[in-house]
């Protein structure tokens, strides 16, 4: 076994994370019941590492705080219950520090075993200085107490850390992995090479679903992908195929892949859209008790429901609706 690959197998904080979806009932309620069986599913799988709610898969900015905790707590005790060492992980969005705190701190009462922190969304407008940028991350940290998975937005956006930065947030004791989504492969190596060098004990993993096998060939600890709670086993075939360095076996599993990332993400990166239809085709298939996306979302008509049950077909899937 290589190195890359022990490690990867040891490490909690190296592998496979599952970002989750949350079904709602038809007057938009969370269906408790329906996200404790998606929750229970996905714990059966063992080559997840740990499950992620209240990410941009799961309609964090949909969701209200009391609304987040209870998902968190849900989460935490489908977990639990599986008794393997899955790490329960909520997300935090938030505008402010003290705001992000708060939060941090009710998912930490609520069961997690760590944070998704998102950077303040008011910055995707106006941008940032480095150390409102850093500073927030350091405040939740000191303020929160939990241990913090840093979400790293596309390099196009107002808020991408630079690497500098990203430096010094591998320097922060609660930091333990950096969930990487800048969609810049020119920059995916040096930026890995050089965080190691800082902090060779913070995990830098992949949000790339649409393209995991470029990445994770050239480099990556794992993976954090609305993908691997949509079809949990591949994405774990994937990955660990890549970290092994078997890239004959990496192709394959890309193939199979690859029409259910052409069917979900339409060719471009994760979001509304594409959390939508993954949904929706996930209820097809039986694993989710509701297709229902929160509002301002609306509903996908029936003949876009039906390409998708086609499409799925077409590849193989079984629906049961």
């Amino acid at each position: 076994m290589n190195h890359r690959l022990k490690t990867y197998r040891d490490d909690p904080w190296q592998g496979v994370f599952a970002a989750t979806l949350c079904p709602f009932t038809s007057d938009e309620r969370i269906d408790e019941n329906g996200l404790r069986e998606y929750f229970a599913w996905l714990c059966t799988f063992p080559g997840l590492k740990g499950l992620v709610c209240n990410g941009h898969t799961g309609e964090i900015m949909a969701l209200a705080p009391d609304e987040r905790a209870r998902i968190t707590q849900i989460l935490a005790e489908e977990v639990k219950k599986n008794g393997r060492p899955l790490k329960a992980i909520s997300g935090v969005a938030a505008e402010g520090s003290l705001v992000a705190i708060d939060h941090a701190k009710a998912a930490k009462a609520a069961g997690a075993d760590a944070i998704l922190l998102m950077p303040p969304h008011y910055q995707l407008r106006f941008g940032r200085p480095s150390d409102a940028a850093v500073g927030f991350v350091q405040d939740v940290a000191a303020g929160a107490d939990i241990d913090i998975v840093v979400h790293q937005y596309p390099s196009w956006t107002k808020v991408c850390y630079s690497l500098a930065e990203m430096r010094e947030l591998v320097a922060i004791p609660r930091v333990v992995c950096i969930k990487m989504g800048t969609r810049d492969m020119a920059r995916w190596l040096y930026d890995y090479e050089e965080l190691k060098k800082a902090a060779p004990h913070v995990t830098i993993v992949t949000c790339h679903d649409e393209y995991l096998l470029p990445t994770l060939i050239e480099a990556g600890d794992g993976a954090l992908i609305g993908f691997a709670g949509f079809a949990p086993e591949l994405m774990v075939n994937l990955v660990d195929a890549c970290v092994a360095g078997d890239l004959p076996r990496a192709k394959k599993a890309q193939q199979t892949v690859a029409p259910l990332a052409r069917l979900i993400y339409d060719f471009g990166e994760p979001g509304c859209s594409a959390h939508q239809r993954m949904k929706v085709a996930l209820w097809l298939m039986g694993r989710i008790s509701s297709p229902i996306f929160r509002r301002p979302t609306r509903p996908l008509r029936p003949e876009q429901i039906e390409r998708i049950r086609r499409e799925l077909h077409a590849i193989g899937c079984t629906t049961t609706r």
